[in-house]
């Protein structure tokens, strides 16, 4: 499985959207209720998940699903 699938159910709980499809290029213009607020619960929702914790600049740093996911493969392999 590759970090976008993985990704998926984990935005679709944080946005209670069922339905909700993410692809590399996502960002939070394109998720209904994608706030600061949302931001935040989608990176414990993540952090939680991968079991590793992002740092702020880090945090600050992801525009798009994509740079998310590429952080995700960075962060899994310095813990691996």
């Amino acid at each position: 499985m590759n970090i976008i699938e993985e990704l998926v159910p984990i935005f679709r709980n944080v946005f209670d959207d069922d339905e909700l499809i993410i692809d590399s290029s996502t960002t939070a213009i394109d998720v209904d209720g994608w706030d600061s607020l949302a931001h935040i619960r989608l990176i414990v929702a993540i952090e939680k998940h991968f079991g590793f914790q992002f740092s702020a600049a880090e945090i600050v740093e992801i525009d798009s699903v994509g740079e998310m996911a590429d952080l995700i493969l960075i962060k899994n392999s310095q813990i691996n």
